[in-house]
């Protein structure tokens, strides 16, 4: 085994298992996200139906990405918890107000309004914060001796507002094609004129994004604009899986539209990547740097080995029994 990097293999299951909760929790909170702006109180019911299967276990790639950086990366929790107490606090009271509202909202009746807010508030919530969190990770951390010395919300700044926002768009963008998917009639027309706007406004604070974060920030300058020029394929590709959503969108395609929204998001996610890589607690750290003791990678990774193909066969197989069209006839509950 010591010619094998586990810090390398840790870095690709977590970087595989956040990209898996971004398209796969993405969806069903931009679902919530576009929930008060729905066309009726009906469609809202199909909206919530066509997410209530699954959204749950959706949220295991959220916890196989925190359990791993605890384990294999102890030095991130040690720097990015006291760094962003504030920030997970609200995507953590998000979720578990939009998780709530999934439960309460079918058996209410006077008081189905305010489940629908919650619902709607907790994803909205929950989505901006975890753009913040990305935000304040490309911008970095005060840290002295592998200790974070800066203040509760050091996080809070105008750019990782804007990268709040930029995910908030993204996440309905997602909702949206998905409500494309898994629909018809009204809700479907309604998912199809949303989307564009969406796309639009999506791309525009992507690029304001793209253009401030290597202002502001050297090691990325150099990263894009020094040698390594075969990384510009990557914003290259985000803009042709744009391209396809909206010729999909105009030609009231159905399964297009979803999948080239996931390969917009999977782009800009490995030019992420690719912009600091190989720091995991940027300025200073990389992921050698904040990596625990091999044996505990090794004996971490022989149990990830074992979980992970069973939640891949238990998440297709909900999939696939929750495939097809939601109906106002036919309810989760």
């Amino acid at each position: 085994m010591e010619h094998i990097d586990l810090t390398l293999i840790w870095a690709v299951i977590i970087a595989f298992g956040v990209v898996m909760y971004v398209l796969m929790d993405g969806f069903d909170l931009g679902v919530g996200i576009l929930f008060p702006f729905a066309p009726d109180d009906s469609s809202r019911d199909l909206m919530m139906n066509s997410v209530a299967p699954v959204w749950d276990g959706n949220e295991t790639w959220l916890i196989l990405g925190g359990a791993g950086l605890l384990g294999a990366f102890p030095l991130v929790y040690t720097v990015l918890l006291p760094a962003l107490y504030i920030g997970v606090f609200l995507l953590l009271a998000g979720l578990i107000f939009r998780g709530v509202a999934f439960e309460f909202r079918f058996k209410a009746k006077k008081s189905r309004y305010l489940w629908n807010w919650a619902f709607a508030g907790g994803s909205t919530v929950a989505a901006f914060a975890q753009g913040a969190v990305v935000g304040a990770y490309i911008q970095g951390f005060n840290t002295v001796d592998g200790v974070y010395v800066g203040t509760a919300l050091d996080w809070l700044t105008p750019f990782t507002v804007l990268t709040g926002v930029g995910l908030l768009l993204g996440y309905a963008l997602l909702g949206s094609t998905w409500l494309i998917l898994k629909t018809e009639g009204e809700l479907q027309q309604w998912a199809y004129r949303v989307s564009l706007p969406l796309l639009a406004a999506v791309l525009v604070v992507f690029a304001v994004i793209g253009v401030w974060t290597p202002l502001v920030d050297e090691f990325v300058r150099e990263r894009w604009f020094g040698n390594l020029t075969t990384i510009w394929v990557l914003p290259l590709l985000t803009l042709l899986a744009a391209l396809v959503l909206y010729r999909a969108v105009q030609r009231r395609q159905e399964g297009i539209p979803f999948v080239a929204t996931m390969a917009l998001f999977v782009c800009t996610y490995l030019s992420l990547l690719v912009s600091k890589w190989p720091y995991v607690v940027p300025p200073e750290y990389t992921l050698w740097d904040a990596a625990s003791a091999p044996g505990s990678q090794l004996f971490l990774l022989i149990g990830v080995l074992f979980v992970t193909p069973i939640v891949l066969a238990y998440t297709a197989w909900t999939y696939w029994v929750f495939r097809g069209k939601v109906s106002a006839d036919v309810g989760y509950h």
